[in-house]
């Protein structure tokens, strides 16, 4: 079994495969950061103040109030236990099998049927649930799915998807600064043709670090029901929830489903709007068939649990 550093105060098993990939995501990420800064301060000589700024101001944004956005955008509405106490008693005994700090809880309203986690650490954390997913699931399969989300936060790759999205969040946002700030009106026909190159290297970047943060991306999901499974000692529970979302989804209105499905990174269950959706085959998440799978042999590895 994979394994992987945990935070020090968690039970969650560790995962080492998903260790190194996000520390190897985070080395390539970070090398191609600097090539692409520099490519663009070679290539737009006069203007490093300006990519300096907006490299600085996006850095700081992506990595302090991307999953507050993200929250805020997926309808999330923090609630006392008074308002939700089946919800506050699930997470309370998630925490004290896992040893961690409880984190905010919260409720989206929503019919489809799912649940995400955000937070840079487990001081900033919150686990979100929509009321789709109080609906159907079981108290168990609740569980199991709380508990995959909150081993989120313990092996903190939150935060390393964050930091690793932002190079594609700069490389688009310099794309828009060369084509319609004032650089591209140059006469200087060396700088017009630098200004003309922008794009390509922006877009080249952004290939790659989407290609990177989908590989860490759908191994974390894996890694995320794992763990889950392991913490609960019932990975039938969790299959059970993953089968029923997944049903569940096929009927949702596709127009509810296009106002989550541009969250999907964040979802325990991806949300597609149509059959034919390009996001099917660049999903964030593995496919169904092998989330069950590994959960099938975990659940003959604990003895059918």
């Amino acid at each position: 079994m994979p394994r992987t550093r945990s935070s020090s105060r968690s039970r969650y098993a560790p995962d080492r495969g998903l260790a190194t990939r996000m520390a190897t995501t985070m080395f390539l990420i970070g090398l191609l950061y600097v090539v692409f800064v520099g490519v663009l301060l070679v290539l737009l000589r006069g203007s490093w103040p300006i990519i300096l700024l907006i490299t600085g101001a996006l850095f700081v944004g992506q990595f302090w109030f991307s999953d507050r956005i993200a929250a805020l955008g997926m309808g999330a509405r923090e609630v006392t236990r008074e308002e939700a106490p089946e919800l506050h008693g699930t997470v309370d005994r998630i925490c004290a099998l896992a040893g961690m700090p409880k984190p905010k809880v919260a409720v989206a309203e929503s019919d489809v049927p799912n649940a995400f986690a955000t937070g840079r650490g487990e001081k900033t954390a919150l686990v979100c649930v929509t009321t789709g997913l109080l609906r159907r699931l079981e108290p168990d399969e609740l569980e199991g799915v709380l508990a995959h989300e909150m081993s989120h936060v313990a092996h903190r790759d939150v935060a390393v998807m964050t930091i690793a999205s932002f190079l594609g969040v700069l490389a688009g946002m310099m794309t828009r600064v060369a084509l319609y700030s004032g650089l591209g009106r140059s006469r200087d026909s060396t700088m017009g043709l630098a200004v003309l190159l922008v794009p390509v290297v922006s877009a080249a970047v952004y290939v790659v670090s989407f290609l990177l943060t989908r590989v860490l991306s759908r191994y974390r999901e894996l890694a995320a029901d794992r763990a889950a499974a392991l913490l609960t000692g019932r990975p039938s529970a969790l299959a059970s929830a993953l089968t029923k979302i997944s049903g569940e989804m096929a009927r949702i209105p596709a127009k509810d489903l296009r106002k989550a499905e541009p969250y999907n990174a964040f979802w325990f269950a991806p949300a597609f709007s149509s059959k034919e959706s390009l996001s099917r085959l660049l999903s964030t998440h593995p496919t169904l068939e092998q989330r069950l799978e590994q959960l099938t042999r975990i659940s003959a590895q604990l003895g059918g649990a």
